[in-house]
């Protein structure tokens, strides 16, 4: 079982209820960040915190029996996707097509079996492969694109039949759900539950994931109409599913949540916070790992606690905290960071086990960490223009933070370009189709894609594939972002049941 966040708020040992101290048992302005001077990175950094033990669980990696030997990708499909999961989608989508067959709908229906459902996913996954327009396009004789292949597997109208039919929950259920509308007790994800459960928990048995990992926002687009549909600016889908994902730097999600809006069981300790409780599980992951965040998630008060849950963190903030001057985020401006400030200028301010870093790229980047040191020596390559002269690339300071976060940040970035390079998604009006095409794809290399296919078709099988080269996460952001698009209500992941139990702040 997931730890999860309790309702009490939590408090820093040697703290006040609900505020940051500015000392451990040291009482006095000059220990507050707020009153702190900025320092530079010639200055000593003395108060480096002791990095967190890293002791996983279980040994990091692919588990037994997939590490094992060679297995085929099929096999490997069929431990995320196993034979409970097949029966499942027969039984609802059997009784969809029944319950559509008496209100009168016309198409010929037989009873779909697991053997024919595995050919039909099969089918989709082809199609992610084989981009045609249209689904009609994959059965069309008298063209000279003609595809002779998926006639082999089944007709194009049992196919439709199956498309229109397709089913995750059980139906009168369905109807049970839809009169709690309006209610507390209402779920709005009733329709794909069933198929949530079972991924979720074999990606964290098949996989344990390495000591780096990061969390981050991934949406699947659709414009169905729904309540629980996010609009996000910076993504480059920006309508659609909001997930917030737990993914290895090497793109594999570990876990993930699937954001449904405000709801009873938010912790009161905003979003951010709860996302987190929900996704960083000590009782499965063990202690040590490191987590990067973005803008969004970072805080002094969120980090401390992962601090003392035995997890390291790091991540970006954004200019306009230090001027609102959120809770533990240094407000001083002495000796801070100016737009005249040379490239490479680096500033910093440590509170304890908290190191708040400013360093001046294109645009001034802000970041907190809770184990890193300011400066390690290294540097990055910058194009420069000196006078009149042409531009000439120089090296420039870089503070160890900021090379961290660039280097283990990328892991939801990774794990969206391959689902986007092998997705299989079709407009339709019903969403929980668009989620059932999404979990299909979800972290498969397009090679191993086409392994999988093969025997899904009860076709040849192939050997297992490379390991996908992971791709280098989107530089720091060194734009300004306006503080309205970051501001959030108290509002609730899925997975209230867990949210409820022994929590992630104790």
């Amino acid at each position: 079982q997931r730890a999860s966040c309790s309702t009490k708020t939590p408090d820093v040992e040697g703290d006040e209820p609900g505020k940051i101290s500015s000392g451990a048992g040291v009482r006095g302005r000059s220990h507050s960040p707020h009153h702190q001077r900025w320092k530079t990175e010639a200055e000593p950094d003395d108060g480096v915190p002791q990095p967190p033990r890293f002791n996983p669980k279980r040994t990091p990696g692919v588990q037994p029996p997939l590490n094992m030997g060679n297995p085929p990708p099929g096999e490997i499909f069929s431990h995320f996707f196993d034979a409970a999961v097949f029966i499942l989608l027969c039984e609802n989508t059997n009784k969809n097509a029944a319950k559509n067959l008496e209100k009168g709908k016309k198409f010929i229906w037989t009873e779909i079996n697991p053997d024919e459902m595995k050919k039909f996913i099969g089918m989709l996954l082809y199609m992610a492969v084989l981009k045609l327009p249209k689904i009609n396009d994959f059965w069309r004789q008298q063209t000279i694109f003609h595809v002779p292949f998926p006639a082999t597997v089944m007709s194009r109208d049992r196919f439709m039949a199956i498309l229109s039919n397709l089913h995750l929950s059980d139906p009168e259920k369905n109807e049970e759900n839809d009169k709690k509308k309006g209610t507390e007790d209402y779920d709005h994800l009733h329709r794909v539950r069933p198929l949530m459960e079972v991924p979720c928990v074999n990606c964290k048995a098949i996989y344990h994931p390495r000591q780096h990992l990061a969390v981050d926002e991934r949406m699947v687009g659709t414009k169905v109409g729904l309540s629980i549909k996010q609009y996000m600016k910076a993504k480059p889908t920006k309508w659609g599913l909001k997930f917030f994902v737990l993914a290895d730097m090497n793109g594999y999600s570990n876990d993930f949540m699937l954001y449904t809006g405000k709801s009873k069981w938010a912790s009161g300790k905003g979003l951010s916070s709860d996302v987190v409780a929900g996704l960083v599980n000590k009782d499965y992951l063990g202690s040590g790992y490191t987590i990067y965040t973005d803008n969004f998630y970072t805080s002094p008060l969120l980090f401390r606690h992962l601090r003392q849950q035995g997890f390291g963190a790091c991540g970006t903030l954004i200019f306009f905290l230090y001027r609102q001057g959120r809770v533990g985020v240094p407000t001083t401006q002495e000796n801070a960071l100016t737009k005249k400030s040379p490239r490479g200028s680096i500033r910093w301010i440590r509170d304890r086990d908290l190191l708040f870093v400013k360093w001046m790229d294109v645009r001034e980047v802000s970041l907190c960490s809770t184990i890193h040191p300011v400066y390690s020596g290294d540097t990055v390559e910058r194009w420069s223009k000196t006078g009149d002269g042409p531009q000439q690339k120089i090296s420039v300071p870089r503070p160890t933070s900021a090379t961290e976060y660039n280097k283990y940040m990328g892991g939801v970035d990774t794990s969206d370009q391959m689902i986007g390079t092998n997705t299989v998604h079709r407009k339709t009006r019903r969403w929980p189709i668009e989620y059932v095409l999404h979990e299909k794809t979800t972290g498969t290399s397009k090679k191993k894609l086409k392994d999988v296919i093969n025997p899904l078709l009860n076709m040849k099988k192939r050997s297992l594939s490379d390991v996908t080269t992971p791709t280098p996460h989107t530089p720091l952001p060194t734009t300004n972002v306006k503080a309205k698009s970051y501001v959030t209500t108290q509002n609730l992941l899925i997975k209230p049941n867990l949210i409820k139990q022994k929590g992630f702040f104790k």
